[in-house]
């Protein structure tokens, strides 16, 4: 008794892609569980400024994790060194030591980049 099967690759990759399918809740968990990995990576607040989600790319499903933080780009890039001014007020006011100090102007040394995001990545694969 001859069998005949036909596979349809069209049918099978949209079933895959499917939303609540098991690639989307494969996804899905990878997604959050670098995002968790990158608000414990990331300095201070900014990790409470992480958010993820799951959204249909060119190639099928892809996980993108957010954040909104206004400083993230400082962060992740580093700055150079630089002097701040007042914008407000004449002049800055700082405590060092203990001790109340004014200026016109500080010169800041910059900051090195901190890849926090991308340390997720690599540590969430």
């Amino acid at each position: 008794m001859p069998a005949e099967v036909r596979i349809d690759t069209g049918k099978i990759a949209r079933a895959l892609r499917l939303r609540g399918g098991r690639t989307y809740r494969k996804l899905a968990e990878r997604t959050r569980r670098t995002a968790a990995i990158a608000e414990r990576e990331a300095p201070g607040s900014m990790g409470r400024y992480i958010a993820w989600k799951i959204e249909d790319g060119p190639r099928g499903l892809q996980g993108v994790i957010i954040c909104d933080h206004p400083a993230v780009r400082f962060v992740l890039d580093g700055t150079r060194p630089h002097i701040i001014r007042p914008r407000r007020a004449s002049v800055l006011r700082f405590e060092v030591r203990g001790r109340v100090v004014y200026a016109a102007y500080a010169r800041h040394p910059g900051t090195r980049a901190n890849d926090f995001l991308g340390r997720a990545l690599r540590m969430g694969r």
